[in-house]
């Protein structure tokens, strides 16, 4: 339901400098650096860091500290373009790098900087434009509903640096400590970022992640929605992995080549997840994507009707510049022509076919997308699951029709691309504007510097994948590119009829009896899907956050110590992170490195996150009463 008595930090009818020369070649470079260090990073280790708190951070920096100018909006609009890059950069490196491995095996010629560029400026500006008509339903009616944790945190922390004083202080406070443990962990590598306790018994084992940022998002989404992520991790570590390896012994179960027994004998619990579990974890989130469009259905059409007033009124005159969104004849015309460029250019692989399930998928999972990240924060937001449920069905779709064998493998990879891509910049785009309606920013400028990043990032990540994979090669020690080797095993199991469907369907009919029991899905669903380490530290910062509103009068404020101090727990993390891929793509990040020489194991990760919680703790449960 709406808040009719929201408020916003900039009211309506105060006009502002917002997309300025200054904000946008700002936001461009930060589209640019996040985009290439994402990409990295994405590569590495299968995840990427957002860049939203970064990049409104850096601008903060640059526009009032520098340039001494007080404009918050200017600041918003530069990570609202700068953010950009991040996500375009995700949802490219999931999928796209198959491509090249299929060129290494010698079965099709590696893309070139065209074809790569002009499939993430589709699925890049597709992304936005999806999102557009679904505002109003997303970010305005379920305001206060949806938590939008780093949209959320990113406000915060550009109240903080507008305001000054004690909450700028908290903030900064989480930087640079989280700023020092995410350095301790992954720059000097002295202590572990995941603390794993085997449990030989059940053939399974419990594992944390040493890092501030899960912590804060925990803490900022809260006990509800991380218990629910923390459940279906459980279902996954302590049923489903416990009877695979009990059941399973000597058996050898497609996707794995080796029996049960002695893949967990010599990778433990994890290559029973890597082999089996996130294919059950796929299907789990995208059944629970479906139900959750079903149930949402009706909102959205609503929504949709009155977006679609603007073609016979055009936009009102009289309208608030708070609500003002962009023309929706240019959205619907814009589609329209990027789907005519996938199915007639010959440089995007895809078919009539596959540009009509870019329309269908496209609109759906941008849906699906904006409303996960409302949950658990863009960083979580499973786009690799959603391209693995497109991949799938595409890839189905275009055996039947006669496309097959490599040509129909490609075909499906791009099209997994362009819904990838898609699913991320509507993340993205809707974590934006949720940061924008809590400041006052005029949502039609936010929506143009969206498509603005996403135009720079997409003729960017095309250059930076050819170097990556000059330089090291995808699918090697230092380019492991899990993400894309997966997508690559599951388009050519399908296309060779060999994939692993019970799996898949155990995922789904696991979705559907959490929904029976009147529990929401997604969350479930993505802990299934995402690692344990993931939930169980995000499970951590909900149960913080549950302790200190059990001993606070300031329940759920946006602007309480301990939200302040969260999102700079979020910003610090996320630049570090940042600067350790600038650092290794660089070459230089090897000599920070101290693991050698120095590591304190399991003890020295158990310790540090105590400081974390300690710390949390801390600032969120001040001495003096917050006052609201």
């Amino acid at each position: 339901m709406e808040n009719k008595e929201f408020k916003p930090y900039v009211p309506a009818d105060k006009v502002t400098p917002e997309f300025t020369a200054t904000s946008i070649i700002i936001g461009v470079l930060l589209a640019i650096i996040f985009g290439a260090a994402n990409a990295y990073l994405g590569l590495r280790v299968g995840m990427t860091v957002s860049a939203s708190i970064p990049a409104a951070v850096i601008s903060m920096g640059v526009i009032r500290v520098i340039m001494k100018k007080d404009s918050i909006l200017e600041s918003n609009m530069v990570q609202t373009i700068g953010s950009a890059g991040e996500s375009l950069a995700a949802g490219a490196i999931f999928t796209l790098p198959a491509l090249f491995l299929w060129a290494k095996e010698g079965k099709t010629e590696a893309p070139n900087l065209l074809t790569i560029s002009l499939i993430a400026l589709v699925g890049g500006v597709l992304g936005v434009l999806f999102m557009i008509p679904l505002r109003n339903a997303l970010i305005v009616k379920e305001h206060g509903v949806l938590p939008y944790p780093e949209g959320t945190a990113c406000a915060e922390v550009l109240l903080a640096g507008e305001e000054g004083g004690t909450s700028a202080k908290t903030v900064f406070a989480g930087m640079g400590l989280s700023a020092v443990f995410k350095f301790i962990t992954d720059g000097l590598k002295v202590v572990p970022g995941v603390v794993t306790a085997p449990i030989r018994s059940l053939r399974t084992a419990f594992s944390a992640e040493v890092y501030p940022a899960l912590l804060g998002v925990g803490y900022i989404c809260g006990i509800k929605i991380a218990s629910y992520m923390f459940a279906g991790a459980l279902l996954g570590w302590f049923v489903l992995i416990p009877a695979i390896t009990i059941f399973g012994g000597p058996t050898t179960m497609y996707p794995g080549d080796v029996p049960i027994a002695q893949m967990y004998a010599e990778g433990g619990a994890d290559a029973i997840w890597g082999s089996y579990i996130r294919y059950i974890g796929a299907g789990a989130v995208a059944a629970g994507g479906i139900i959750s469009l079903i149930k949402s259905l009706p909102l959205i059409v609503s929504t949709f009707k009155d977006s679609l007033k603007g073609l016979k009124g055009g936009t009102k005159a009289g309208s608030l510049r708070t609500e003002q969104d962009l023309d929706m004849r240019l959205v619907l015309g814009g589609s329209l022509v990027l789907i005519l460029v996938i199915w007639l250019l010959p440089a995007i692989p895809v078919s009539l076919i596959g540009a009509l399930l870019v329309v269908v998928f496209g609109f759906f999972f941008a849906t699906v997308s904006s409303r996960m990240v409302g949950l658990v924060g863009s960083s979580n937001n499973p786009v690799s699951g959603m391209a693995i449920a497109t991949l799938l069905f595409s890839t189905l779709v275009l055996k039947v029709t006669g496309n097959t064998g490599v040509s129909g493998m490609i075909g499906a990879i791009a099209i997994g691309s362009v819904i990838c891509i898609v699913a991320a910049m509507a993340g993205d785009t809707s974590q934006d504007l949720k940061t924008g309606y809590i400041l006052g920013a005029t949502p039609k400028k936010q929506q143009i510097g969206e498509l603005l990043g996403a135009v720079v990032a997409a003729f960017t990540i095309g250059g930076v994948l050819l170097l990556l994979n000059s330089a090291w090669g995808f699918g090697t020690t230092e380019l492991a590119a899990p993400q894309a080797t997966l997508m690559k095993m599951i388009t050519e199991g399908v296309m060779n009829g060999n994939l692993p469907w019970p799996l898949v369907l155990i995922g789904i009919f696991a979705v559907i009896v959490v929904e029976i029991l009147g529990i929401p899905v997604l969350p479930v669903a993505i802990g299934l899907y995402l690692p344990l380490e993931l939930s169980a530290t995000i499970m951590i910062g909900g149960v913080i956050r549950w302790i200190v509103d059990k001993k606070s009068a300031d329940k759920n404020g946006e602007a309480s110590g301990g939200v302040l101090f969260c999102s700079g727990l979020i910003a610090g993390e996320g630049l570090v992170g940042i600067l350790l891929a600038i650092l290794a793509v660089v070459g230089v990040s090897s000599k920070f490195d101290l693991s050698s020489s120095v590591n304190t194991g399991r003890i020295g990760g158990i310790v540090l996150l105590a400081i974390m919680i300690a710390c949390v703790f801390i600032f969120a449960m001040p001495k003096k009463k917050v006052e609201k």
